[in-house]
Parts: C-alpha cells; structure tokens; sequence
C-alpha cells in the first residue's frame, strides 16, 4: 500500500513574516484561515507541488 506525508509543522515567529519568507522561495498559500484572536490555519507549499504542504505554527507558549 503507498503511503505518504501530507502536512508537516513548521514552527514561525510571526505569521505574516513566514508567510512572506515562504513566498520568496516560489511557495504558495494554500490556506490562511483564522481560529481565533491568536491563531490562524496557515498551510503553504512549492508551486507545483503534488500533495504535501507545510503547516505554519506560532507556539502557544514561549516553551
């Protein structure tokens, strides 16, 4: 049976700031949703590609 990756974290800083990071290495955004005054859903991955993304994550806590 094949399997794969689809989503992988990738923890940032700051959204916006990994966002456009990501952009200048010819990524795109699939998806930037927010879930609350803190947290978004963002989900960016190469041009192109075929199927797996990075998912953006800010910490909750600075552990």
């Amino acid at each position: 049976m094949a399997q794969s990756l689809a989503l992988t974290s990738f923890l940032v800083h700051d959204y916006d700031e990994a966002i456009r990071f990501f952009k200048r290495l010819q990524f795109e955004l699939l998806e930037d949703t927010r879930l609350s005054p803190e947290k978004r859903w963002i989900r960016v991955a190469p041009q192109g590609g075929q199927g797996s993304a990075l998912l953006l994550a800010r910490a909750a806590t600075p552990e």
